[in-house]
């Protein structure tokens, strides 16, 4: 237990970090908040919904807060901090701020840039750094992230506890967290790194499956302080991703490497095979990466997209289809939450399996003349 808290412990600060350098930049209030266009804008809408913001609002019936959470920027002049209350809700570059050192921003859905590269140009380009400042903000994605690793950290805490009298059997969260940890030692970790190598990974991967299970689990509870897509945020799966790579990297023995720079295949076909290995050191991370992303990604708006049919449609009679949908698909989320989480969990240990394999000859020891019959 100590290992797992250290382990995601460790992970906490790269993945907020990963959520404020994302930025935001697919979110944000466009037009159908701004109250400049009549009716609903269905894509700034999901967008606002979907990507990550600089304000954290709770919203429940008859209630409204809007938490401002510090714009943290790193600029020509130097570090720059500041209150998002400053832009005062705008996020369409119609409010500049002015920072101690003389600096002046605007915020463009959800992204920061300097008011003077940007004054004649309405839509930026977010890759163009010359426009603007690296942005280390504190925003709403970081905080869901700071959220979820709280309530892991009190679920290993009431865990841990009842294991200090180890004569009684588990009783409370113990029950739930317990069966899971067994499944992941049992059912991903044994059987694809090895019954004798196994423990060395086991803080990671129950990090990475709980965190991945929590972030998908609360993203489906429609008011805060849950809601969020963490998992539906690519920097976030990125780093995730980075870390199986990273691990998986350090694993790997001189069999894996052998594999990689010198491919068990005829010498004219190595020219084509070794660069095709090389790519798939990078290539099978980057498909964690998308896979988490696009199937937290595209169920988030699948599930806005149903409740906004009513509006689409302008008919309170539409309401119930789209309500039956919505928990049909609701259902359906909970079951994609544990198996994404599973997926991530179970192919980062089958990676980090095969960096660590042997040779089937020297791990078996056999003899060349027995190898001839």
């Amino acid at each position: 237990m100590k290992k797992f808290a250290m382990a995601f412990g460790l992970l906490l600060i790269p993945l907020m970090m990963s959520a404020a350098a994302g930025g935001g930049e697919e979110g944000g209030e466009q037009n159908g908040h701004g109250g400049e266009k009549e009716g609903l804008d269905v894509g700034a809408f999901i967008a606002h919904h979907t990507g990550d913001s600089h304000d954290y609002v709770i919203e429940i019936p008859f209630f409204k807060y809007t938490l401002h959470l510090p714009v943290i920027l790193w600029t020509d002049k130097g570090l720059s901090v500041f209150s998002s209350a400053k832009f005062k809700g705008d996020n369409e570059g119609k409010v500049v701020v002015t920072d101690k050192k003389g600096n002046k921003f605007v915020k463009i859905h959800e992204v920061i840039y300097y008011a003077d590269k940007v004054k004649d140009n309405p839509h930026p380009n977010v890759f163009d750094f010359k426009s603007r400042p690296l942005d280390f903000s504190f925003t709403r994605n970081a905080l869901a992230i700071l959220f979820v690793f709280l309530i892991l950290l009190v679920l290993i805490y009431f865990t841990r506890k009842v294991y200090y009298e180890p004569d009684k059997v588990p009783r409370g969260i113990a029950k739930f967290i317990e069966p899971l940890i067994i499944f992941v030692r049992d059912e991903i970790a044994i059987p694809n790194i090895g019954p004798d190598k196994y423990e060395k990974y086991m803080p990671y991967l129950l990090t990475v499956f709980f965190f991945i299970l929590l972030s998908n689990l609360i993203g489906l509870i429609p008011f805060a302080p849950f809601g969020h897509n963490i998992t539906g945020n690519i920097v976030v799966t990125f780093v995730l991703a980075l870390f199986t790579f990273i691990l998986t990297t350090l694993a790997g023995n001189k069999h894996y490497w052998k594999h990689i720079f010198n491919p068990p295949v005829p010498a004219f076909v190595k020219p084509i095979m070794i660069p095709v290995e090389i790519m798939g050191m990078f290539i099978k991370p980057f498909a964690l990466m998308v896979r988490l992303f696009a199937n937290m990604f595209a169920g988030h708006t699948i599930l806005i997209s149903l409740v906004l049919l009513i509006f689409i449609f302008g008919s309170v009679l539409f309401a119930p289809v789209s309500g039956l949908f919505y928990v049909f698909m609701g259902f359906i989320k909970i079951l994609v939450a544990f198996l994404q989480a599973y997926v991530f969990t179970i192919l980062s240990a089958l990676f980090i399996g095969l960096a660590l394999a042997e040779d089937h000859e020297e791990e078996h020891g056999e003899k060349p003349e027995l190898a001839n019959h």
